[in-house]
């Protein structure tokens, strides 16, 4: 699990990305400060659905498994630039009713001491397909 950085690096980036991967919801939250912030690609506030604080952050992690029970991001690229960030993917999942998505998306990320403070995610807009190509 990651330490604590003075300067967060694309590398911990990827190795965020492969937790996601991973459904690891323990890997994810070594990531996270404190007192972070995440924003979802959906919800009804005008940042999606906000999850501030660990608690929320993890059970709000866990409801994107619980929607898309295998959730894939990849072709993932990353940059990093002083205390924030930018992760590019692909999303891949299976809802409940069976149907697939597959969009691209991004997450913009603020950092502190080393840690994500902030993940606000974005995600195109896309119809669900019949299955999920991968």
């Amino acid at each position: 699990m990651p330490e604590s950085h003075a300067e967060v690096t694309t590398e911990f980036l990827q190795a965020f990305a492969d937790a996601w991967n991973a459904h690891d919801v323990d890997a994810l939250m070594a990531f996270m400060a404190e007192d972070c912030v995440f924003d979802t690609t959906v919800g009804p506030e005008v940042c999606g659905r906000r999850y501030a604080g660990r608690d929320a952050v993890r059970a709000g992690f866990a409801e994107v498994w619980e929607t898309f029970p295998d959730a894939h991001f990849g072709d993932a690229r990353h940059f990093v630039c002083g205390d924030r960030g930018v992760s590019e993917w692909t999303f891949t999942g299976t809802r409940a009713d069976g149907l697939g998505i597959e969009v691209r998306g991004c997450d913009l990320f603020t950092f502190r001491g080393g840690k994500i403070a902030l993940k606000d995610s974005y995600r195109k807009s896309r119809p669900p397909l019949g299955s999920v190509r991968r």
